[in-house]
């Protein structure tokens, strides 16, 4: 994916809170995360210590089969709301606008809402103008590294 490498860290299970602190304080402007990464890369596993260093108090689980998974946090004293989407299922963007992925988006980029998109391949013609593309995968059996890139479109 082309794009400006905003963010490379590597991590364990061990540091991963760590990572997710350091993720999220160098890029919560930010409003659409596009998580990429083969079967077991930890796409979710990230999301989900994310989720905790923001302190949602809803049940974080992978929303493979619900498809769109809606989490809130308090950030500077106001709800915001997190989108976890998961595109693996789906067979295209037509079938991800009628699921309601598209409603998602937008109201990311209108209102302080976030999405974090698993599988964003699947139904890209979906992603906005501008959004991060994180790109997760092993260094080793017990070590990943994540690159995050600045994707602006046409």
């Amino acid at each position: 994916m082309e794009g400006e490498v905003l963010l490379r860290l590597s991590y364990t299970l061990d540091t991963i809170a760590d990572a997710a602190k350091q993720f999220w304080q160098q890029l919560h402007g930010h409003r659409v995360f596009a998580f990429s990464g083969e079967m077991g890369a930890g796409k979710t596993t990230f999301i989900h210590y994310l989720c905790d260093y923001l302190q949602v108090q809803d049940a974080v689980s992978s929303p493979t089969f619900a498809l769109i998974n809606e989490y809130h946090f308090t950030d500077a004293g106001k709800d915001r709301t997190i989108y976890h989407l998961d595109w693996y299922r789906l067979r295209d963007t037509t079938e991800a606008i009628n699921a309601g992925m598209e409603d998602c988006i937008i109201t990311a980029n209108t209102t302080p809402a976030i999405c974090l998109i698993e599988w964003p391949e699947k139904a890209m013609e979906l992603l906005p103008r501008q959004y991060l593309w994180i790109s997760i995968g092993p260094i080793s059996p017990s070590e990943r590294e994540m690159t995050v890139k600045l994707v602006r479109t046409a």
